[in-house]
C-alpha cells in the first residue's frame, strides 16, 4: 500500500510529468490573460481619473476665474474644490499652456505618488490664473482597484491549476495505461492490449498500439510456424542424410561430410527444440535433485576442460535432463564464443559460468538471446540457438537465467529453485 502511494507522489510531482506541464501552461495561459485585462482594467481606471481631475481642476478655475473677475482681485487661497496660486507656477503647466493668452493648460503632478495633484491655468485679462485639486482620494481608488485586481487574478491562477492538474490527470492516466501496456509489449507479452475506444487522440494511440501488437504477434506466429514446419521438413532428409553417411567408406572425405552431418543434425534438433517451447508444450518433471552432481555429470558430457568448483551445492527442485540441457549450452557456448578457462562454480542453489573473452553483447544483457544472432563476430560464430533453447529451458523448468560481464569475460548465473523452499 505505502508502494503504491509513493508511486503516485512520485508519478504526480515528477518535474517532467505531463500533468503539470500542462497546468503548468494553462496557468502561464491564464497569467497572460490576468495581465492584459489587469493592464487595461488600470489604464482605463486611470483614464477616468484623469479626466475626473481635469473636471475637478477646470471647476475650481472657473471659481477662481469668476472671483478675480467679480473683484478684480487673485490671492493665494483654498476653495472647497482646489487652490489658487499666484506665485510657483510649474514650469510644466506653463508649457501646456503654450504661452498663449486664453489657452486652458492641464497638468496632471505625480512627483509625489501619495500626492497627486491637477494643475490648470490660463490668462485672463493678461492675468495668469493657476489652480491645483487633490486628486489623492480618487487615486487612492485607483490603487484599491489595482490590489482587488492582482488578489482576484493570483486567485485565479492557483484555482486553474489545482482544477486542471486535477483533470490532467485523467489524460495522463489513460497515458500511463498505453505506456504499460506498450512495455508489456515490449517484454514479450504480445496478449497484452489496450482495448481503448475512438474518439479522441490518446484513444487513436492506444488503438494503433493494439493493432502493432496483434501484426506482431501474427509475425512470431507465423515465424515460428516457419521454423517448426522446416524443421519437421528436414529431418525426414536429414535421417536418411546420417544413414547414408555411416555406408561411406572410411576416409578423410567421408570423415567431413560425417561432421557437417552431424552440425546440420544438431541445428535440425535445436530447431526442433525451439518449436516445441514456443508452442508452450514443454513440461518439466520435477524431483529433488544435489546440484552438484548434476552440474558435474553436464559438464563431463560436454568433454570440455572446465575449472569446476562445486563446493557448497545445494538441494534444488529441477528437471535433471533440461538442467543438464541448460549448463551444457551454457558451457559449449563460452567455449565456443569466449576464451579459456571456462570456470563454473555452484553456491547454493546458483551455477555461474563464466569465461574469459569479450563478454556478451549488449543486445543480450538488455534483451536476453534471439536466435539466429549471437551480436557480434567477436563472439564467434554460431546460430545463436544455444542460449535461446537454455532461456527456454529455465523458464519451463522455473529458474532464473540472467547474463551479465564480470571483469574480463561474460558470466551466465543460473539460480534454480531450492528443494526445501518449493517443499515448504
Amino acid at each position: 500500500m505505502h508502494t503504491r502511494i509513493a508511486g503516485f507522489f512520485r508519478v504526480a510531482f515528477a518535474r517532467r510529468s505531463l500533468r503539470w506541464r500542462i497546468a503548468a501552461l494553462a496557468a502561464a495561459s491564464a497569467t497572460v490573460v490576468a495581465v492584459v485585462i489587469g493592464v487595461a482594467v488600470h489604464q482605463d481606471s486611470w483614464d477616468r481619473s484623469v479626466a475626473e481631475g481635469e473636471d475637478l481642476a477646470s471647476e475650481a478655475l472657473n471659481g477662481a476665474e469668476g472671483s478675480y473677475l467679480a473683484t478684480g482681485k487673485l490671492s493665494a487661497t483654498s476653495t472647497a474644490t482646489g487652490k489658487v496660486v499666484t506665485t510657483g507656477v510649474p514650469q510644466p503647466l506653463l508649457d501646456a499652456m503654450h504661452g498663449s493668452l486664453g489657452v486652458v493648460g492641464k497638468w496632471l503632478d505625480t512627483t509625489r505618488p501619495d500626492w497627486p495633484r491637477m494643475w490648470a491655468g490660463h490668462h485672463v485679462d493678461g492675468r495668469l490664473i493657476a489652480v491645483w485639486v487633490d486628486l489623492s482620494h480618487i487615486f487612492d481608488r485607483v490603487h484599491d482597484q489595482d490590489v482587488f485586481v492582482v488578489k482576484a487574478a493570483v486567485g485565479t491562477l492557483v484555482v486553474v491549476f489545482v482544477v486542471v492538474a486535477l483533470l490532467s490527470e485523467l489524460i495522463t492516466r489513460r497515458l500511463r495505461r498505453v505506456s504499460r501496456t506498450a512495455l508489456r509489449i515490449a517484454d514479450g507479452d504480445l496478449t497484452a492490449r489496450i482495448g481503448a475506444r475512438a474518439g479522441d487522440e490518446i484513444a487513436d494511440l492506444g488503438s494503433a498500439v493494439d493493432s502493432m501488437a496483434v501484426a506482431l504477434q501474427q509475425k512470431l506466429l507465423i515465424e515460428k510456424r516457419f521454423t517448426a514446419d522446416v524443421a519437421h521438413e528436414l529431418r525426414t532428409p536429414l535421417t536418411g542424410l546420417v544413414t547414408s553417411a555411416e555406408l561411406l567408406p572410411d576416409g578423410e572425405a567421408t570423415e567431413l561430410v560425417r561432421d557437417r552431418v552431424g552440425v546440420l543434425r544438431v541445428l535440425v534438433e535445436d530447431l526442433l527444440e525451439i518449436s516445441r517451447l514456443d508452442a508452450g508444450v514443454e513440461r518439466a518433471e520435477l524431483t529433488p535433485v544435489p546440484l552438484g552432481e548434476l552440474v558435474t555429470e553436464a559438464v563431463s558430457r560436454t568433454g570440455r576442460p572446465v575449472e569446476l568448483d562445486t563446493t557448497g551445492a545445494a538441494l534444488v527442485q529441477t528437471d535433471p535432463r533440461r538442467a543438464e540441457r541448460i549448463v551444457a549450452n551454457l558451457v559449449h557456448n563460452a567455449f565456443r564464443h569466449g576464451s579459456p578457462p571456462v570456470e563454473v562454480s555452484v553456491a547454493g542453489p546458483v551455477v555461474r559460468i563464466r569465461d574469459h573473452g569479450t563478454g556478451f553483447p549488449e543486445s543480450v544483457i538488455t534483451e536476453g538471446p534471439q536466435r539466429f544472432r549471437t551480436g557480434v563476430t567477436e563472439r564467434g560464430r554460431g546460430h545463436g540457438l544455444g542460449l535461446t533453447i537454455a532461456a527456454g529451458q529455465a523458464e519451463v523448468i522455473g529458474a532464473e537465467l540472467t547474463f551479465s560481464n564480470a571483469a574480463g569475460g561474460a558470466l551466465a548465473t543460473i539460480v534454480f529453485p531450492a528443494a526445501e523452499s518449493v517443499q515448504g
